[in-house]
């Protein structure tokens, strides 16, 4: 387990990668230096509402609210009932550190709990609309810090989480669907108060600090659609 979870946390971390990871990240070659044409981010849109609910049982997705991304960003699909949102991120959902930034294979659906869609979801809209805009890594990280300084950006509600086990996620070009997964999310840097990440440690966390947050990693046993996930290495 500890290897598949070593991995993981290198290439994926959900939206950000261990400090020690970005410089070596940085010392490899960029496989994706800039952003590709939009079409080849865009789906067709019952396609990508049918994936965007595969992020989580039917009994959670079938009530969500489903938002699709077009040219002029991400619209609502599907208005839900449950207080949950479910929709696909694209490769900028990462930190814009991260080697695949804008990597435009990268499927991660999502289903957000309402605490989540109010504080995590805002801040991956407001990248997405600066994307469609033309604005580099740079001017987008930028952007945030100051939306987050200024309070235009809210600050993460407790008890924020999201359901990520969609057979179908495409991750990143290393770890691909990896392992169906819920995630929490908690203010700051925490971590290492956690014992996350740490040699024989369960606990799995990622701090995305554009975000300022950091996420634990719950894998599950099942798929969403009831199917059993791919045995973890021990």
């Amino acid at each position: 387990m500890r290897n598949s979870v070593t991995i993981f946390v290198f290439v994926f971390l959900a939206l950000a990668v261990l400090p020690g990871g970005i410089q070596q990240a940085r010392a490899q070659a960029d496989p994706y230096p800039a952003m590709a044409p939009l079409d080849e981010y865009l789906m067709p849109k019952d396609a990508e509402i049918a994936l965007a609910r595969s992020a989580a049982p039917a009994s959670v997705a079938d009530g969500a609210t489903v938002m699709v991304l077009e040219r002029q960003g991400y619209t609502t699909a599907v208005q839900g009932t449950n207080g949950f949102l479910c929709y696909v991120e694209r490769s900028w959902a990462h930190d814009t550190d991260h080697q695949e930034f804008w990597n435009p294979k990268m499927r991660a659906p999502n289903c957000f709990n309402a605490t989540a869609a109010s504080s995590i979801t805002p801040i991956y809209l407001m990248k997405t609309r600066l994307v469609l805009a033309g604005k580099s890594k740079a001017e987008i990280a930028q952007a945030i810090t100051a939306a987050l300084d200024s309070g235009k950006l809210p600050a993460l509600a407790p008890g924020a989480m999201c359901y990520m086990m969609s057979k179908e996620q495409y991750l990143n070009d290393q770890a691909h669907s990896w392992y169906p997964h819920v995630m929490l999310y908690s203010a700051g840097d925490v971590a290492k108060s956690w014992g996350a990440n740490l040699p024989g440690s369960p606990v799995i966390a990622a701090n995305d600090p554009q975000a300022r947050v950091t996420i634990f990693m719950v894998v599950v046993h099942h798929w969403s659609d009831g199917t059993p996930g791919p045995p973890m290495e021990h």
